[in-house]
């Protein structure tokens, strides 16, 4: 059997009865065909186990067998020793050590009396009730998504709609899993478990229209042909990783395929290849955009521009076929580039040639520096001394009302990109313009090139509105 690991990354266990999907599911999140799939019960014995990076956060994530019975749930002492035993037995050592339990259903079959069952054993056990997520599987469509209604009678909340077997749902999932072991990271010690388990390789996702040189641009920072260049359209169709070390810094750098107007009008391996570009943007951590600088700049530039933003990655625009543009005014070009660009002048522009190889390599030494901006952290005290400073240069703004706000508290409570919260008075509006008054003064201060800063307005009170910015 598997040993148990040291917990040095939070734990995400797939639980539920037999048969509902779980190895499917677990196959699904890690994208590797490592756990056995059947329609016989009883096929997982061993726990499957393996780690998932999803939004800059880390965790192992384990397929435990099928629970044949609610006592593997409860404190009882599971006295045989045969294999069926033995695989529950380590189904609930993994259970007590989950930071986060993930108890899958099948919608097709319903919610049958062992569900029923499971769920009572599981809420009946404290330390289990509070860290479960409902996960109902196999609704394959949008259409059948009402299925999922009646597991509403588990009680443990809204049921996360998913298909193991096509990856419907599975992204809104992981981003459900990465927000719940975000929030349970409070205190020093995890956080410096979690700090030495994200010390990974730096993902750079190569992005843009086609034929802008993106495949070119790989080519030339690797100094040789890793990949496929071609004047033709979507040459790439699947991303292309390749990791590299470069200043005793691990980076992956991504190839990807064109992005067009891929919302309605792109079909087979385009649309296929597209949404892989995509997917690969959502797990990088730095998107180098690439221009093509000898050609006027376009709306779906701005467009790529906002994929970038609001997966809140960390953006390097890269202006390539420098060599074939007459005038060479890097200031001139930097103006017209924030001009078309006004939601992104904190990320910085490197003017290069692909074709040339020049300024090729400024890239990876800028790609590192964002990284290392991207993992800011700034203390308590750092962010009073910032606050008390911004208050003093312009008093806060009010939004709503004739009541000035005041502002009785600022700190950063989340890295990979930095999130901010500004804490007000309950009956107090703050304006947005105030909020991106901070950001500036927060980029001027302490730098954060490269990467959007989030700021959170919150009240004294439970309400809250959010600026992004």
């Amino acid at each position: 059997m598997n040993k148990i690991i040291e917990k040095k990354t939070p734990l995400v266990v797939i639980c539920g009865r037999t048969n509902v999907g779980k190895s499917t599911l677990f196959n699904c999140l890690i994208e590797k065909k490592q756990a056995l799939v059947s329609t016989i019960s009883g096929t997982t014995r061993d726990s499957n186990l393996s780690q998932v990076e999803w939004a800059n956060s880390l965790f192992s994530l384990v397929d435990t067998a099928g629970i044949i019975n609610s006592s593997t749930l409860s404190n009882k002492k599971i006295l045989s020793n045969d294999i069926d035993s033995q695989a529950q037995k380590q189904a609930r050592s993994y259970l007590k050590q989950a930071d986060l339990i993930l108890f899958l259903v099948d919608a097709k079959s319903g919610l049958l009396a062992e569900d029923k069952k499971l769920v009572k054993a599981l809420k009946q056990n404290d330390s289990y009730r509070s860290k479960t997520l409902v996960v109902a599987n196999k609704i394959d469509n949008f259409k059948s998504a009402a299925e999922a209604a009646q597991f509403y009678k588990l009680g443990l909340g809204e049921p996360l709609i998913i298909s193991a077997a096509n990856g419907l749902g599975t992204g809104d999932l992981l981003d459900v899993i990465a927000e719940r072991i975000t929030k349970q990271k409070n205190n020093k010690k995890s956080a410096k478990l979690l700090d030495e388990a994200l010390e990974k390789t730096i993902t750079a996702c190569i992005i843009g229209q086609p034929n802008v040189g993106k495949s070119s641009l790989l080519n030339s920072i690797l100094g040789y042909q890793r990949v496929i260049v071609s004047e033709l359209p979507h040459t790439t169709r699947e991303p292309q990783n390749m990791e590299i070390t470069y200043q005793q810094e691990k980076i992956i750098l991504v190839d990807t395929a064109g992005i067009t107007r891929y919302r309605q009008k792109t079909v087979g391996l385009e649309k296929y290849g597209i949404l892989k570009s995509l997917k690969s943007l959502e797990k990088a951590d730095v998107a180098l955009l690439v221009l093509d600088i000898s050609k006027p700049l376009r709306h779906q530039d701005a467009k790529l521009v906002q994929e970038v933003v609001d997966r809140h990655k960390s953006l390097i625009f890269v202006a390539n076929k420098w060599d074939a543009v007459e005038n060479r005014e890097t200031k001139q070009w930097t103006n017209i580039i924030y001009d078309k660009f006004p939601f992104a002048h904190w990320a910085p522009i490197q003017f290069i040639s692909a074709k040339t190889g020049e300024k090729v390599n400024k890239i990876l030494d800028l790609v590192i520096k964002v990284s290392a901006q991207r993992g800011l952290i700034l203390s308590d005290s750092q962010c009073e001394k910032f606050m008390k400073a911004v208050v003093k240069i312009h008093k806060p703004a009010k939004g709503k009302g004739t009541r000035a706000p005041h502002i009785y508290e600022f700190k950063q409570i989340k890295n990979s990109p930095p999130l901010f919260t500004v804490r007000i008075g309950p009956d107090d509006n703050l304006h947005f313009s105030y909020v991106r008054f901070m950001e500036n003064r927060l980029r001027e201060r302490h730098g954060f090139l490269g990467t959007p800063i989030h700021i959170k307005v919150t009240k004294n009170k439970k309400s809250h509105t959010t600026y992004n910015t």
